[in-house]
């Protein structure tokens, strides 16, 4: 049985998605099963990866069944019920993991109690032409209940595809499907709230693609679902914080800034709801909010002036 599960979805990746299969073809760990799980392509993706799995049976080609909505939650949820493995990792269909990912993100987790290890990620454009350095040594850092707040705020990265999770320390908790954006971010975040710990190794062991198509490019561009996402994620991250008073001062103003650029008053009324705000600071941002757009051209080029 294999020790590792990877789970992919993909829609429409014909022309990259081989070469991050060969990528994980080329993991020193061999024990791993990879399941791809298919969000209705339209392209050869499927003649694409039929070339992988009719020579490796750890390859298994999988359409998303209707049980699973449509996205890419619906597809990891998918995987994570069909996984085998003791161990769990997410991998995109266009990006690229370094040849001792799995390797030494395993043996983090074989010699502790740890829920997850953590690792490095960096990015790229076009074509992939890093050349893999053999990692003989690295230093790790403690992940605990205290690094929450960094984790919410970005200051400390936990996108999905750099985090090696125990299947056990997952259970039963799921990707929310009704979001088509900040999924992980929402899902990650309910998971370590309920006191997950884990360990950061300090190297680059996942690259991960940026272009134009993705739904973090969208979402720079403003397309109202991904929009519309953030701002449920958002609710749902807040809502969690609160029933489990884990909703802090840092967080408040965290999330209030966040209000006031996707131009969500109900972030900003959940946000000093959970913070147990009175009447007067409420007010405060009521008119505040109403008066913004006024404001928020002034507060640019002051910004500007202070800059230069």
């Amino acid at each position: 049985m294999a020790i590792v599960t990877i789970i992919m979805g993909t829609f429409n990746r014909a022309h990259l998605i081989s070469e991050t299969l060969e990528s994980i073809l080329n993991q020193s760990l061999k024990n791993w099963e990879c399941l791809i799980i298919d969000d209705g392509s339209n392209d050869d993706t499927a003649k694409v990866v039929e070339k992988f799995t009719s020579k490796d049976p750890r390859f298994s080609y999988l359409q998303r069944t209707r049980e699973y909505k449509k996205g890419l939650p619906g597809c990891r949820n998918q995987g994570l019920d069909l996984a085998k493995g003791e161990f769990i990792v997410f991998f995109d269909d266009d990006d690229i993991p370094h040849p001792q990912l799995l390797q030494l993100t395993v043996a983090e987790l074989k010699k502790s109690d740890h829920d997850f290890c953590r690792y490095l990620r960096s990015t790229f454009m076009g074509r992939f032409s890093k050349e893999f350095i053999l990692v003989e040594s690295y230093s790790t850092k403690k992940i605990g209940q205290k690094k929450l707040e960094a984790v919410i705020m970005n200051d400390l990265p936990f996108n999905s595809c750099q985090i090696m999770w125990r299947k056990s320390s997952i259970g039963k908790s799921r990707f929310d499907e009704n979001l088509m954006y900040a999924e992980e971010w929402e899902f990650y975040t309910r998971i370590l709230s309920t006191g997950l710990e884990g360990n950061s190794i300090n190297k680059e062991l996942y690259f991960g693609r940026k272009h134009p198509n993705s739904n973090t490019g969208e979402f720079y561009r403003k397309e109202p679902i991904r929009l519309s996402s953030q701002i449920q994620a958002a609710s749902l991250v807040i809502n969690n914080l609160a029933s489990k008073k884990l909703f802090s001062e840092t967080l408040k103003f965290f999330f209030l800034r966040m209000g006031f650029e996707l131009k969500s008053f109900n972030i900003i009324k959940l946000s000093l709801k959970a913070a147990n705000a009175g009447v007067m600071e409420k007010w405060k941002y009521k008119i505040g909010f109403q008066i913004y757009p006024v404001l928020k051209p002034i507060f640019y080029l002051k910004a500007k002036i202070l800059k230069s």
